[in-house]
């Protein structure tokens, strides 16, 4: 980890030799441990260190990016001279105002000492426990654990400094017979919080239900849809029409509907970057609070989330949704959940 103090040296050692009128700097610093199985084996084991500088610069309203993982006192100074060099190149964007200035932020405890410290024999013992568990019913399992120390920092020339370090633990898996298959994952800030036993049985109890599969008729048929695929659902959602670029190009399907009931009553979405039920991120890569964003209440369209640039095109304030640069997707959701209904898997 570079810690706090260290990301703010560089932070600091940009903004100082940076020539442009405004200057933002975006760090974000990965630690990350992979064991990766198949065939029922560990077949690799593997580790990476990166540290990324963003560095973008404003030149009136003409706006550049460079980055660099050289962390060393010249590559810094190129790189800030390169943000201006792009910058001086580029049209001018005259919905562009300003950089945003410094807003106090909420701080989130995502760290977790014994994720940061965990072994590969740790993860090989969960990755053991899924395997056994396969091979025991005649399956075979492959998938991955991972755990990563993540750090984020942003700075800019008007005052903006923030800090967040998040522990990251991730273990997944798809167990197979020569039909039928089972996939099951989590994630979560802290490593003791994923259960190798439960997920491994969800996962057999799959890929032995599924065996035998027949074929149907097309036609209508009521279907329920896993957790995992209700993800990727929302994800496109976050993609396709949450962010304000979205709306404000037309593209969204909530774009001009705000106030319509466009989805199922039962249907609640929200994005929340200060929840620990998710992957907490107090800031985005522009510096600014996270807020909660209500996106659809019982169906109907509320809110798209906002960066700066977007938020100065309505006169608003950012919701703190902001990418890092370069960015052309605008300002998205990272932090979505949905409300549950009253229904269990079994009544359904």
């Amino acid at each position: 980890m570079l810690g706090e103090s260290g990301v703010k040296k560089i932070t600091d050692r940009i903004l100082a030799c940076s020539q442009a009128d405004q200057t933002e700097v975006v760090i974000t610093v990965q630690d990350s441990q992979l064991t990766r199985f198949a065939n029922s084996a560990i077949h690799q084991n593997v580790a990476e260190r990166n540290t990324r500088v963003n560095v973008r610069a404003v030149v009136g309203k003409r706006i550049g990016v460079a980055s660099t993982n050289d962390l060393s006192p010249g590559a810094l100074q190129r790189v800030a001279e390169t943000a201006v060099a792009i910058a001086q190149l580029q049209p001018e964007n005259p919905d562009f105002i300003s950089l945003p200035g410094p807003t106090a932020i909420t701080p989130v405890d995502a760290f977790d000492e014994a994720t940061a410290a965990f072994t590969p024999q740790a993860r090989a013992q969960a990755v053991d426990v899924i395997c056994r568990q396969a091979m025991a019913e005649g399956l075979v399992a492959a998938g991955a654990f991972s755990t990563t120390v993540y750090e984020l920092a942003v700075a800019n020339s008007l005052g903006v400094f923030t800090y967040h370090p998040r522990t990251e633990a991730e273990l997944n898996t798809v167990i197979m017979s020569e039909d039928s298959s089972g996939y099951v994952a989590q994630v979560a800030t802290r490593a003791a919080d994923l259960d190798a036993e439960s997920l491994g049985r969800e996962a057999v109890d799959k890929a032995l239900r599924s065996r035998n599969p027949r074929a149907l008729e097309p036609g209508r048929y009521t279907v329920i849809l896993e957790p995992y695929a209700v993800q990727d659902f929302l994800n496109l959602f976050s993609y396709l029409g949450f962010g304000a670029q979205a709306v404000q190009e037309g593209r969204s399907f909530m774009a001009g509907r705000f106030g319509e009931r466009i989805l199922s009553e039962s249907i609640c979405i929200w994005d929340d970057g200060l929840d620990l039920h998710g992957l907490p991120l107090p800031f985005d890569f522009e510096g600014q609070p996270k807020q909660r964003v209500d996106l659809i209440r019982h169906g109907v369209a509320e809110a798209a989330v906002y960066d700066s640039y977007t938020a100065g095109k309505e006169g608003k304030q950012s919701t703190g949704h902001a990418l890092p640069p370069p960015n052309t997707y605008g300002p998205l959701p990272l932090n979505l959940f949905m409300a549950s209904g009253q229904a269990t898997l079994e009544d359904m």
